[in-house]
């Protein structure tokens, strides 16, 4: 007997089971083509199966990742990017918000650092509840937060897989975000704890202390930051000139592998370093090997900028397109 997908219905409806052929309609979430119902199912039954499917599904989980960050007013970068991109990419995100920027495409404005307390409470509450599988970190303004940062996840440190850091500190604007002397505290107390830290070259001849002008610098620039205690570090050559972009990735200081692409023209670049970190953390969060998650993570932001590149968002450095290609939250 062939139906269509209201008789199906009346069929369930009025308990007439029998051989039932689905004409391309979408059953369960599985295309079918033919399916098999049973006579009617007692009551007692349909109670025992609906507890099994509520049992499964208190089971459960959805991959989670938590974001340590500075707020972006305007939305296209810190916890605002981060949040975007962990959920577009399947990812559950959590938060704990370590400064308010008052801020817009045109530039960071003002500067209003979240209390070190809360800041641990943030995390704390996360870490208690939620146990996210990876952590991304962005924005950290000044001494105390990065100290009570440091000192909160010590004490989850075999809670988590894997920490990744963005060392933000300065905005695409070009405006100052890490205080000068948070920086030897950044280096010494929360550098060490990273999985993978993902500095633009400007950051990473301040993280050295030396100037980046060739891949030979780069190189150099990388077993310096490495010898500060993180295993992974990935150098993103953005800031170079030329149609093609190369990031370069380095374990224990030595180069294991480089990433290509084309440059895009296009004034929509805000938060594209807090989009790629989201990225690879939302990637090392599926389970996915560091090689794996860079190169994903670096073709989603390609995605997301291409998306966007002539889409106008402000008048100065507009976002990229987060949701060009959104996924539904994956389960473990």
């Amino acid at each position: 007997m062939k139906i269509n997908q209201k008789s199906y219905r009346n069929h369930i409806k009025n308990g007439n089971f029998t051989q039932v052929q689905l004409l391309g309609t979408q059953l369960f979430g599985v295309y079918k083509k033919t399916t098999y119902l049973c006579p009617q199912i007692s009551r007692k039954s349909r109670i025992r199966r609906k507890s099994r499917i509520e049992k499964d599904k208190k089971d459960m989980k959805y991959y989670t990742a938590l974001t340590i960050a500075g707020s972006d007013s305007c939305g296209g970068a810190g916890i605002q990017a981060d949040i975007k991109t962990m959920s577009a990419l399947g990812v559950y995100a959590s938060s704990a918000i370590t400064a308010i920027t008052v801020q817009n495409t045109k530039g960071v404005y003002g500067i209003q650092n979240v209390e070190p307390e809360i800041v641990k409470g943030q995390i704390e509450a996360v870490m208690d509840d939620i146990h996210p599988d990876a952590i991304k970190i962005g924005m950290v303004n000044d001494c105390d937060t990065i100290r009570a940062i440091t000192e909160t996840l010590k004490k989850y440190e075999d809670q988590f897989q894997h920490l990744v850091i963005d060392p933000v500190m300065v905005s695409t604007s070009g405006c100052r975000l890490m205080q000068e002397d948070a920086l030897d505290v950044f280096i010494h107390d929360l550098l060490p704890l990273a999985t993978l830290l993902t500095p633009n070259i400007p950051e990473a001849e301040i993280l050295a202390g030396i100037k980046i002008q060739n891949v030979e610098d780069i190189k150099s620039a990388a077993s310096a930051i490495s010898k500060l205690g993180c295993k992974y570090v990935l150098i993103k050559g953005g800031h170079f000139g030329g149609n093609e972009k190369i990031d370069y990735l380095f374990e224990d200081g030595k180069l294991i592998t480089s990433y290509r692409g084309m440059n895009i023209e296009t004034r929509n670049t805000h938060g594209t370093g807090c989009t790629l970190s989201s990225a690879i953390t939302s990637y090392l969060t599926r389970e996915m090997d560091m090689n794996t998650a860079i190169a994903m993570a670096k073709t989603y932001l390609s995605g997301a900028i291409l998306a966007g590149k002539n889409v106008k968002i402000g008048e100065g450095h507009g976002p990229v397109n987060h949701f060009f290609e959104p996924k539904a939250l994956f389960f473990k």
